[in-house]
């Protein structure tokens, strides 16, 4: 049976086996150099008491070479190797083997095994061998001394290793349970958005201080995204359950007038009037298509992708829209009025969608403004983009009621005896912000002014 371990046991795993190969790397490091430095100073004595041994000699000849290896050993001293040996590699004077195992040639640093009997043949040396006369000087120190001290070394860095290891085993458990609290903080929210509370967040351990630009760690950045996708989703369910319970309650009406008009019209023997009540039937039908219209166009806008954006003229799309209502305005008996401070570059925009928002902007205008006798289109230039405004004299909306009349379905009761869903200005914003802008409503003083502003 194959054992999966979990995220936790693994990362507390890697961080034993990171923590055990650092520490075993460094104390090898440590190891070869100190052995490395060891040598390297033994080296350097040796070939420095050898040289003073040789300037003896070139002065005094054997007999103050002999006295010189004397003074040098103190009695007992057997970490000092001071020898001189005969052509045959017998030695005349000093401590050293009595017969050399190594050969006899000028030799500046070695290490080897100088004898072949006793002690000698057991212990290796560092020395050098050179020529005085006919004979030879021998210089060395046995590595019992370097040897022991690696050993103690060795120990020490043992020790430290295993320390190492416990403090990397307990930082392994300690990051393990970190990481495992948070996951399972984000395991949590999940699961309840799964099974259908969408309410709950992920709290952060900076809290108030986890944005992205503030530097939260990688799980902090982690819960910021989820939080907001989960927060756009919430947004999503509330709008599809008032869009569901507002179009079931706006088809109520019609759907009863079309059934009663509907019962109506079969009851009616007279053939003309039957005629006006089948004509009746055909308005409350394309009330509701429009609704349901108006619906598909809001859910397209809010999915269409920016690859479907044409260059457009902003100009040309307000003057050709104006063209178009310009007879609706003049049969409605107001003066319709197109008015351009600028005449912009052309911009990447859904042309259909765009079309679609500024003739619901003229529209609304129309529809509600038509007391006021006059009605602007404008198109100017701001700080923040292009902006395309509708301006009427009517009796405008209140600030209070703005809010409301922009949301799906969200009629005013001042609009209710009015032909309509309240959608039209729901698909102005969802276009608006569909090209990275926004949709407002402003005061006419007297009158309404709704700004579409495109970056």
């Amino acid at each position: 049976m194959r054992v999966r371990l979990t995220i936790s046991a693994r990362i507390a795993l890697l961080s034993i086996v990171l923590a055990l190969l650092s520490n075993l790397a460094l104390v090898g490091f440590i190891w070869k150099q100190t052995s490395a430095d060891a040598v390297a100073a033994m080296h350097r004595e040796i070939v420095e008491q050898a040289d003073a041994l040789r300037a003896v000699w070139r002065t005094g000849a054997l007999p103050a070479l002999a006295d010189a290896i004397t003074q040098a050993r103190e009695p007992g001293d057997v970490s000092l190797v001071l020898a001189i040996y005969d052509g045959q590699g017998h030695r005349i004077a000093g401590y050293a083997p009595r017969h050399l195992a190594v050969q006899l040639a000028d030799t500046p640093f070695r290490i080897a095994v100088l004898g072949r009997d006793g002690i000698w043949s057991a212990r290796e040396a560092g020395y050098t061998l050179h020529p005085i006369g006919n004979d030879w000087l021998l210089v060395g120190r046995p590595l019992d001394l370097i040897e022991a001290q690696q050993v103690a070394i060795e120990r020490a860095l043992a020790l430290g290793a295993f320390l190492s290891l416990m403090l990397g085993v307990g930082t392994g458990l300690l990051l393990a349970h970190y990481v495992a609290g948070r996951l399972n903080t984000i395991v949590s929210v999940i699961d309840a958005a799964g099974e259908g509370d969408l309410s709950r967040r992920v709290a952060m351990v900076r809290a108030g201080h986890g944005s992205l630009s503030d530097g939260g760690d990688a799980f902090d950045r982690l819960a910021e995204r989820l939080n907001t996708m989960l927060g756009k989703i919430e947004q999503l369910m509330t709008e599809l359950r008032l869009v569901t319970d507002s179009l079931a309650h706006d088809l109520r009406s019609p759907l009863a007038r079309l059934r009663t008009k509907t019962e109506h019209a079969v009851l009616i023997a007279d053939p003309a009037q039957r005629e006006a009540a089948l004509g009746g039937l055909l308005v409350e039908t394309d009330l509701i298509m429009r609704m349901l219209t108006m619906v598909i166009e809001i859910s397209r806008s809010e999915s269409v992708t920016r690859d479907r954006f044409t260059l457009v003229a902003p100009a040309d799309l307000v003057e050709e829209i104006g063209e178009l209502y310009a007879p609706v305005a003049e049969e409605a008996g107001l003066r319709f009025v197109i008015e351009m401070e600028d005449r912009p570059a052309p911009l990447p925009l859904h042309r259909e969608l765009m079309s679609q928002a500024l003739s619901n902007l003229i529209d609304n205008a129309l529809k509600h403004g038509a007391s006021g006798g006059q009605v602007t289109m404008r198109l100017r230039r701001g700080l923040e983009g292009i902006i395309v405004q509708v301006e009427d004299r009517g009796p405008g909306i209140a600030e209070a009621d703005r809010a409301q009349a922009l949301k799906r379905f969200g009629r005013l009761d001042t609009a209710r005896t009015t032909p309509g869903a309240g959608l039209g200005m729901a698909l102005i914003e969802a276009v608006a912000r569909l090209h990275g802008g926004r949709f407002e409503l402003a005061d006419n003083a007297p009158g309404l002014i709704a700004r579409l502003i495109i970056p």
